[in-house]
């Protein structure tokens, strides 16, 4: 499994210290650095079954300079979204585990990740 973190967010550290208490085995991919690309976030949402916006931070500051909570949130504006969380990767949610089934979750508590580990 694969999980993308940034390393000075708290749910990531968790998520990490329980993936090492349950020996998982994982790969780290910091996404503020190995920035994903449209094609790869197209893909992580397939597997999340989520849309962009779904996975949006909107509260942060470049959400607020492009003006996120304005964008509709149809098919017609998706790619519009994925554009921007490729361009400013600090709107995708964290932390992301793409599981070794197929599937990916948003681990954000210890269930999820748990969830992740299980499948």
């Amino acid at each position: 499994m694969e999980i993308w973190i940034n390393p000075a967010c708290s749910k990531c550290r968790s998520a990490l210290t329980l993936l090492d208490a349950e020996g998982a085995d994982y790969t780290v991919r910091r996404y503020l650095e190995d920035v994903p690309s449209e094609d790869e976030i197209r893909a992580v949402l397939g597997r999340l079954g989520l849309e962009p916006w779904d996975i949006t931070r909107t509260g942060e500051a470049d959400a607020k300079e492009l003006g996120l909570k304005e964008w509709a949130r149809d098919a017609g504006s998706r790619d519009r979204w994925i554009a921007a969380l490729a361009a400013h990767p600090k709107l995708i949610q964290r932390p992301i585990i793409t599981a070794d089934d197929g599937t990916a979750v948003v681990a954000r508590t210890d269930e999820a990740v748990r969830d992740a580990l299980s499948r």
